[in-house]
């Protein structure tokens, strides 16, 4: 790849406190028991949020990122950003010091289940556009920004705040990228009106990176609580045929112009718009004719699972590393759960992921993937092993 352009990740970060847990104790039923005493190995202490996870990740894969998040004036700021200037000289010289406590989250992930989080949000409720300074956006070619439903100046009043500071953004020339987070539904953020607050910004997202689970709780929270009533706590884009197509279409009807949701253990789904013209104002990031009307999914590769922490921020660091790399569509998702994979093969989210250049040689090495079957009896299997949609190469003059 050519020399990198500036990446801003700004939004959510914490410290993360992770527990090591033995084989044994898989099955959270039988560890979250009230009175009982679980013996675990020493506490991994990383950070955590879409800021250091996708920021860190884009920097050991060789990318030039600038880390844009808030923390407070105590004992667990200054671990932050310690832990931030370990990874690299710098990197922790652009956060912003609050009067608010720094956000933790003890994440609770036994081997061979998916994990837990006990989350307080300190200073990310704080957070706000004043955070980013036109400094920071200088010269950025994208600004990416995490978990607006874990900060509440993000969320409340409908998402104005988060509004101003995309509209800045893409004012200046840069491209925009999206990620959400699923909020506790018994918070405040569980109650905001998010089919609403994404119409309103989405024109103003260029690259939307949302999970399914919390794509369907913020579009269709009655369909996402009876699919969650009929299969349980983990819901997947197989529950109801032509959901995550649906789903896809509504968001690119709102404005955004690429739209890639992270399936978990499924792979990802990509799909971007028919029209020309919106991929022509995508800013600095503009794509090539070959990202017009896409229908995409790749599944994803094989790993040793030590920990799930973070593999989602992973798995966008490597689509956007695709993206602004100029690689195809195929090739971008498929850098995305390459990356991914190589996160979850250690308990923390980042410490796994090797360079660029290795991670596109274990994939030209013959890496097997966990799951190689077709999305749906219309789709088509590519050289590359992405699967191709039949909506795909539908353009709009």
């Amino acid at each position: 790849m050519s020399a990198q352009p500036v990446i801003v990740v700004a939004g959510h970060i914490c410290l993360d406190i992770i527990p090591a847990f033995r084989e044994s104790d898989a099955g959270l039923d039988r560890l979250l028991v009230p009175g009982k005493l679980v013996d675990v190995g020493a506490a991994v202490l990383s950070t955590g949020g879409a800021v250091p996870n996708t920021g860190l990740t884009l920097h050991r894969l060789g990318g030039t990122v600038r880390l844009l998040g808030k923390i407070g004036n105590d004992h667990l700021g200054n671990i932050v950003r310690a832990l931030l200037e370990q990874a690299g000289p710098g990197l922790g010289s652009r956060l912003v010091v609050g009067c608010e406590p720094t956000s933790y989250t003890i994440v609770i992930s036994p081997p061979g289940t998916d994990r837990v989080f006990l989350h307080c949000p300190g200073a990310n409720d704080a957070f706000g556009p004043d955070d980013v300074s036109e400094g920071n956006l200088r010269d950025a070619a994208l600004l990416h920004f995490g978990y607006p439903p874990l900060m509440r100046r993000m969320y409340e009043q409908g998402g104005a705040e988060l509004l101003t500071l995309l509209r800045r953004v893409k004012a200046g020339g840069a491209t925009t990228s999206l990620d959400m987070a699923r909020p506790d539904p018994d918070s405040p953020a569980g109650r905001v009106d998010w089919p609403a607050l994404i119409e309103r910004v989405l024109p103003h997202v260029d690259v939307f990176l949302p999970s399914f689970e919390e794509l369907l709780f913020m579009l269709d929270r009655p369909r996402f609580e009876r699919i969650e009533a009929r299969y349980g706590t983990r819901i997947t884009a197989g529950a109801e045929p032509g959901l995550l197509d649906e789903l896809a279409g509504r968001l690119l009807a709102l404005g955004a112009a690429v739209v890639a949701i992270k399936l978990g253990e499924r792979g990802l789904y990509l799909a971007t718009t028919p029209e020309r013209r919106r991929v022509e104002a995508m800013g600095r990031a503009r794509l090539g004719s070959d990202w017009i009307a896409r229908q995409l999914m790749t599944p994803c590769y094989q790993a040793a699972v030590l920990g799930t922490t973070g593999s989602g921020d992973c798995t966008i660091a490597g689509f956007l590393m695709g993206l602004l790399g100029r690689l195809s569509p195929e090739q971008a998702i498929n850098a995305a759960v390459a990356v991914g994979a190589c996160s979850v093969e250690q308990a923390d989210a980042t410490s796994g992921v090797p360079s660029w250049r290795q991670v596109m040689a274990r994939q030209a090495n013959g890496w097997s993937r966990l799951d190689d079957t077709s999305p749906a009896p219309d789709w088509v299997r590519l050289d590359s092993g992405a699967w191709r949609g039949p909506r795909d190469g539908w353009v709009c003059p």
